[in-house]
């Protein structure tokens, strides 16, 4: 196959519409823009987020003030049930969990939820417990320590 013997296929070209042409080609005298009104003008219609005089949406939301969100603590969370897979007397910290890829990101720290149940005596050191994580800790025979 030769440059000059390529083809476009058929179907994928097609003509521009002409309006203004007469009425045969069903796009004559108004040109498709219907009868008066601001849109049939010529540069006629309205600009990009105009809303028919009612306050734009840009206009009505807040445009001051601070957010913390950039800022926040954010921690990587774990629940108890999680710490169940260790042996008894493993000490516990956010590197270990990390190494073994029960914790993908430490981000800002560690949290530990007390989501589900333990059964072996282990010491666990993170940045932050619950109430809840703390009890069932202390309970199985382990120990908390804050970093």
């Amino acid at each position: 196959m030769e440059l000059n013997e390529l083809k476009y296929t058929t179907g994928s070209i097609k003509s521009n519409k002409r309006v203004g042409r007469g009425t045969s080609s069903g796009h004559g005298k108004t040109s498709g823009r219907g009868q008066k009104g601001q849109n049939a003008r010529s540069g006629g219609g309205v600009r990009v987020g105009f809303e028919g005089g009612q306050n734009p949406l840009v206009f009505r939301i807040a445009k001051r003030g601070f957010n913390n969100y950039e800022f926040a603590t954010r921690y990587a969370v774990i629940n108890v049930s999680d710490l169940d897979k260790f042996e008894n007397g493993t000490e516990i910290t956010p590197e270990l969990l990390k190494e073994m890829g029960i914790v993908k990101k430490l981000e800002d720290g560690l949290k530990v939820l007390g989501n589900g149940e333990l059964t072996k005596k282990v010491t666990v050191k993170a940045h932050k417990f619950s109430k809840t994580a703390k009890e069932k800790i202390e309970s199985a025979g382990g120990k908390v320590e804050v970093i």
